[in-house]
């Protein structure tokens, strides 16, 4: 008589292994899960096709510029198109579809569930006494070898509860913060299209008139050299004319490359693609306010209106409730549990039925923690006060220094007008007083090249005094769009802008305006 194996493991092995069909599937699904985890690198094809996805996404979707734009539809372009603004958008899209998820993240679980049992073999089993040891049931069953489960369970957990309030206020806090990283941009890009766009429309003033005389130069540069060659001249003299010519040439091809690089950036700013060819307004240039009087004004403004201290604050109420959300682990925790139930199996009494239940539990060792999280807190708050403060001094420094360069940068550009007048002077006269003599000639056109580069100067420093203007205007912290805006085309935002900017100019520079 054979003995019956009584090792449950070994039971279990030998029925397992005599369904072959069984270890073939799960053989080959471990071995195609381990192969998973190999690194798959893209091929070139599916590179080439992605930056190609990519470069077509960057430029679409875009209203043609079909005229030539003024500053106002510059910034409006830069504003709708630019990535890093759209990236802001995207960024705080995410941060409310966060806010929403965490929001409901607060409801009780309310959890439906159904399957299916089998065995191989009867459950069951006999009972033995205590006293004497003797068997007083023979072996049974209440459990058939299959059987199908279904449930419906409602539970409540007031710990989830509380940490997941304060986890929905931190999301709602993160939306304020990408709110104002938002806002910051929108400065930024204000600020770059400020100084982009008056240098490119000097470019597109000059640069054709740089190119005409880079002519002429290289042109006069070979009549020197002609010169110098048959004697016609000292050969000294020629030389230093030869010399006052390449300076001229090296100057002019400098500004010709900065010009060329001004336009560039314009467009990419706009996010315009690259080697497009776009024409700016010709339109008078901004008169420039004076320098702002009452630094005290524009500093409490500063205080109020930065999106770098306000997403500071707003940081430091997302901590506290970090901390609170670790204080709240603290206490005892109640949950409730309730729902009905099923079980197919026909050997119950009852095949359904519903559980209802409350239960409290309280890890009492946990509050060790309490004075550790309270020192926590008190030093959170004061880290989170601190850098406030550090950003608050950067802020006030920044709005010191912004009216201080833009009043230097006036200063500037009157120097520059005022160079401008006199070479321009001297360009007149020394085209006036040309004849048909070679120094007369090197002479004219040195005078129009100094001329030429005082105008670039000129151009430049009006250039810097706007970004040291937009400067004064982004250190205060001002928003350059209204709160709602009917629709978002380009037209519309120009509009939008030019408005905005104009009553914070009218309405708040006036009286900082006066010393």
């Amino acid at each position: 008589m054979t003995t019956p194996n009584t090792n449950p493991s070994l039971r279990f092995a030998a029925h397992f292994l005599a369904r072959p069909r069984m270890l073939a599937l799960s053989a080959a699904l471990f071995l195609a899960g381990c192969g998973s985890l190999a690194p798959v690198p893209y091929e070139a094809n599916e590179i080439r096709d992605r930056a190609e996805q990519d470069r077509v996404q960057m430029y679409a979707d875009q209203e043609p510029i079909a005229a030539p734009l003024s500053f106002h539809e510059a910034a409006a372009r830069a504003l709708k198109y630019n990535l890093d603004y759209r990236l802001k958008l995207m960024e705080s899209a995410l941060s409310r579809s966060l806010h929403d998820v965490s929001s409901h993240e607060m409801l009780p679980r309310l959890v439906a569930g159904a399957g299916y049992v089998s065995r191989n073999n009867d459950s069951g089993g006999s009972s033995i006494g205590i006293i004497d040891r003797e068997e007083s049931l023979r072996p049974s069953t209440s459990q058939e070898r299959e059987r199908t489960l279904a449930n419906l369970n409602f539970s409540w957990n007031a710990l989830d509860f509380g940490v997941s309030y304060y986890r929905a206020q931190q999301k709602a806090d993160q939306v304020l913060m990408a709110e104002e990283r938002r806002r910051k941009v929108v400065q930024n890009v204000l600020q770059d299209v400020r100084n982009s766009y008056w240098r490119a429309l000097g470019a597109q003033k000059l640069i054709g008139r740089v190119d005409d005389l880079l002519a002429r130069v290289n042109t006069a540069l070979a009549n020197a050299k002609e010169v110098e060659a048959k004697g016609l001249m000292p050969r000294a003299q020629v030389l230093s004319y030869q010399r006052a010519l390449l300076d001229a040439v090296s100057l002019l091809t400098l500004r010709r490359q900065d010009l060329e690089l001004a336009r560039a950036e314009l467009n990419a700013l706009m996010s315009v693609a690259p080697g497009t060819a776009i024409t700016l307004v010709d339109e008078k240039e901004f008169a420039l306010p004076a320098v702002p009087g009452n630094i005290e004004a524009l500093e409490t403004m500063a205080m109020e209106k930065r999106p770098e201290i306000m997403e500071e604050w707003y940081r430091k109420r997302v901590t506290e409730n970090d901390i609170k959300a670790a204080k709240a682990m603290l206490w005892p925790n109640i949950s409730i549990d309730l729902g009905p139930q099923y079980d197919s199996n026909r050997f119950n009494y009852n095949s359904s039925w519903v559980d209802a239940g409350v239960r409290v539990s309280w890890n009492i060792l946990r509050l060790a923690q309490l004075p550790a999280l309270k020192r926590a807190h008190e030093h959170q708050n004061k880290a989170d006060d601190m850098r406030r403060m550090a950003l608050s001094m950067a802020v006030l420094t920044q709005v010191r220094v912004g009216v201080q360069r833009y009043g230097l940068s006036l200063a500037e550009l009157k120097f520059a007008e005022e160079s401008l007048r006199v070479d321009q002077s001297l360009y007149d006269y020394a085209k006036a007083a040309s004849q048909s003599k070679f120094e007369s000639e090197l002479e004219v056109i040195r005078s129009e090249a100094r001329a030429l580069l005082a105008e670039y100067q000129r151009y430049v420093a009006y250039s810097n005094a706007q970004a040291a203007w937009g400067r004064v205007y982004n250190s205060v912290g001002l928003d350059v769009l209204p709160e709602a805006i009917d629709s978002h085309d380009v037209k519309t935002l120009a509009t939008a802008l030019e408005k905005t900017m104009s009553q914070w100019q009218g309405q708040v520079f006036k009286t900082a305006a006066a010393r």
